[in-house]
């Protein structure tokens, strides 16, 4: 490859990311950024769980509203015990995390989950002052 070619592609690239492109994108969903500070609670029954990419979730039924619970990638989720088997549909569940920044979208990054009595902190590192 030329090294002209090669210097436009590497200068596409970097424009994408200082313009929020897809590099951004991926970014966003990933980070914390789309939720808010502060721990939330959220208790309801669980009614699915899928632990695989990008992230394992939850979906949980709270009085009639189901909230997509968001969990750590499938390597971290299950390195903190959690794996497919520790939550069945129609068992209560309490994640601790951050919701939403949205009002009125019912969504949560939890950095822990309690089912069962056994607690599961899917982000060890962000769980100080719970």
């Amino acid at each position: 490859m030329r090294q002209t070619t090669r210097r436009g592609i590497l200068a596409l690239g970097g424009a994408l990311v200082a313009s929020g492109g897809l590099a951004g994108a991926a970014f966003a969903h990933h980070g914390w950024s789309w939720t808010e500070d502060g721990f939330f609670q959220l208790e309801g029954v669980v009614r699915e769980v899928y632990v695989g990419n990008p992230h394992a979730t939850l979906d949980v039924d709270v009085e009639g509203t189901i909230w997509r619970v968001e969990l750590a990638p499938p390597y971290a989720t299950r390195a903190a015990g959690f794996t497919e088997d520790s939550a069945a549909p129609g068992e209560e569940v309490t994640a601790i995390g951050n919701r939403s920044r949205e009002d009125t979208e019912p969504r949560m990054k939890a950095v822990r989950l309690i089912v069962r009595g056994t607690t599961y902190d899917v982000y060890p590192r962000r769980t100080d002052g719970l």
